[in-house]
């Protein structure tokens, strides 16, 4: 395979772009830059002893390379971040659950509304709002702490009076009456119409969000004062006393904030340190604006461990700020990132071709900045494996016990059975090791010989196929079943004789839990705060929900296959057919021959068919 890999990219161009390395499905697993994609490629190919495991696992499972050639480097950077983005790939260095990350959207409507969203809510949001053609969205975060992000919402909404409801507004009048918050002064009311509240007037609010959002508070405060001292002289008194209210809240709030630089002038910055505990790595982030800490955020990374600091801490660059609107002036590190210069390109194209700074201080304030980064990251990933220890490894030290073992399982198979009144049963077999899940390990079984309703033979022809395959996949330490002590002895039964037979059993029953061994006579009853007892609820929970999903999943397969299909002569593509050109099954079974033989791809004999089987109530 190398060699034939290296047949192909000795013909690759000696011009920037982005590479993508695939594996034998056709899966990206790593997406890079090159100045030059030729050289650059060809490195990954060499027979070098020396390549780190990561790098000798990557070189495995390469089966294909595809590259897309760019005018520039940047251009081939700006690529790379968007790819890295859309795919995720394993290999290269990630935020750990970045589409999870809580942002806050400014909403692209003629009145427009602050909103939580994270990313995997993309699709759904592009929906909403395609009805604003040319109005973009301003996006504001990520953001680590969504409890923090919600307060920040609740805080703005007593400020700023923006609207709440989702109802789509034109500018004219609606025929609801204003809401509360309109009565509590918390909402211009746009649903008035523009001719009581203006897109003009209602941006300028937005606006002030934009400046708090952004940190760029000295700039809201002489915003609004300008604004007070206009309404009182134009002898909108109420007005103006709702400014002052704004602008005095705003000054409260402003005044909490941590003061870290003296200069009232100095550019915003972030300050970014990198801080590595054992296989752990993570990036801790302060945000500077206008000489005063507004935030800090605490980044837990993937595929960093056996890459230096220069390389990590780039990669961590072109993952979060590919997700931020708008860079700041400067960013400092605490270690210089690979390829800064290349980085600085791309990020003042990204804040509109300002310059963007990004250098490591090695003395006075700003690397005592850095230092206290970093020493929050090694403080957070401390706090991180302390609760690691409570959440998973002290639990399972006590689980082994509990199983009569002095060695703590390291890999537990969790089992679970799920069915609507017996119909399309479905089975899910769940792994975690060593505390936590391996999603990649998971299985699902489709109840095939089992009676409809009978839980204890699907339990057994479940637990037997995983038998089967015992030769295939690594033997578990445990083995959980939701269930009593009745499942627990159907279990026992069905794997008597096979290679699972000795591995040690256990079902967790529920209202209360009880945890049922194999070979003892009475459960264990663990009192509800116990971190072994939460473990194994934690485990079955997500057995449970494995196996309702994948129930529905079939459930919605086997719906899809209409009650037309079971008619001779009919298959997807005609059964579409019909319903495109009826609407609907019973509509199809109205229609007279005739009717039915002018639908594509439906002859008269076929028609007949369908024409019976309606009077038969298909």
């Amino acid at each position: 395979m190398l060699e034939e890999l290296k047949k192909r990219v000795s013909r690759f161009p000696d011009l920037p772009g982005v590479y993508l390395l695939k594996d034998q499905q056709d899966r990206i697993i790593y997406v890079g830059k090159a100045g030059s994609l030729r050289k650059r490629v060809r490195s990954y190919l060499a027979a070098k002893v020396d390549f780190s495991p990561r790098l000798r696992s990557l070189q495995r499972q390469l089966a294909k390379i595809d590259y897309l050639v760019t005018d520039s480097e940047v251009e081939a950077l700006i690529l790379e971040c968007n790819l890295i983005k859309e795919y995720r790939p394993r290999f290269n260095v990630n935020l750990k659950d970045d589409k999870d990350y809580p942002y806050l959207l400014i909403t692209p409507e003629l009145y427009p509304r602050l909103e939580l969203l994270r990313l995997s809510q993309k699709g759904s949001r592009r929906a909403r709002f395609a009805a604003y053609p040319g109005r973009a969205e301003r996006r504001f975060g990520p953001y680590t702490d969504v409890g923090s992000v919600r307060e920040t919402l609740l805080f703005l909404g007593t400020i700023f009076p923006l609207r709440r409801c989702r109802q789509p507004l034109d500018g004219n009048p609606t025929k609801e009456r204003p809401c509360l918050n309109y009565q509590m002064k918390r909402c211009l009311a746009p649903c008035r119409g523009e001719e009581v509240v203006s897109p003009a007037e209602y941006g300028q609010v937005v606006l002030q969000i934009v400046l708090f959002l952004e940190g760029r508070h000295g700039e809201l405060k002489k915003s609004l004062q300008r604004e007070m001292e206009k309404a009182a002289s134009d002898q909108q008194f109420e007005r103006a006393a709702a400014l002052r209210d704004r602008l005095l809240s705003l000054q409260r709030v402003v005044g909490q904030q941590q003061k870290v630089l003296l200069a009232e002038g100095s550019p915003d910055r972030d300050i970014l340190a990198l801080a590595r505990r054992g296989q752990d790595a993570a990036v801790h982030l302060f945000m500077v604006r206008d000489g005063k800490m507004l935030s800090q955020k605490h980044f837990k990374l993937t595929g960093a461990e056996d890459l230096e600091d220069p390389e990590v801490l780039a990669s961590f660059v072109k993952s979060y700020y590919n997700l931020v609107e708008v860079p700041p002036a400067e960013i400092l590190f605490s270690t210089d990132p690979s390829d800064a210069e290349l980085l600085s390109a791309w990020l003042a194209t990204k804040a509109g071709c300002r310059v963007v700074k990004l250098r490591s201080p090695k003395r006075g304030s700003l690397r005592k900045l850095v230092n206290l980064a970093e020493r929050n990251a090694l403080l957070k990933l401390d706090e991180d494996a302390a609760a690691r220890l409570r959440r998973t490894e002290e639990p399972l030290q006590e689980l082994g016990r509990l199983l009569g073992n002095d060695r703590a399982p390291e890999r537990i198979e969790a089992y679970d059975i799920s069915h609507l009144g017996g119909e399309a049963a479905s089975g899910a077999m769940v792994v975690f090791k060593y505390g936590e899940a391996d999603k990649g390990e998971y299985r699902r079984f489709s109840i095939k010989k089992a009676a409809p309703g009978d839980d204890y033979a699907a339990l057994t022809e479940m637990l037997q196929r995983r038998a089967e395959s015992a030769a295939k996949r690594a033997l578990p330490d445990l083995l959980l079943i939701d269930g009593g002590k009745g499942q627990l002895t159907t279990v026992v039964e069905a794997l008597r004789g096979s290679p699972l037979e000795e591995v040690p059993v256990a079902a967790l029953a529920k209202d209360p839990d009880r945890l049922f061994l194999a070979g003892a006579s009475l459960p264990v009853v663990l009192p509800a705060d116990n971190t072994t007892l939460q473990l194994l609820q934690r485990i079955r929970n997500e057995a449970h929900r494995f196996a309702v999903s994948g129930h529905r999943t079939r459930k919605s397969r086997s719906a899809l296959h209409s009650r037309l299909e079971n008619i001779p002569g009919i298959g997807p593509a005609k059964r579409a057919a019909l319903l495109e050109a009826f609407g609907s099954i019973e509509r199809v079974r109205q229609a007279d021959i005739d009717e039915l033989a002018g639908v594509p791809g439906i002859n008269r004999a076929l028609a007949e068919k369908i024409y019976a089987a309606g009077r038969a109530r298909l």
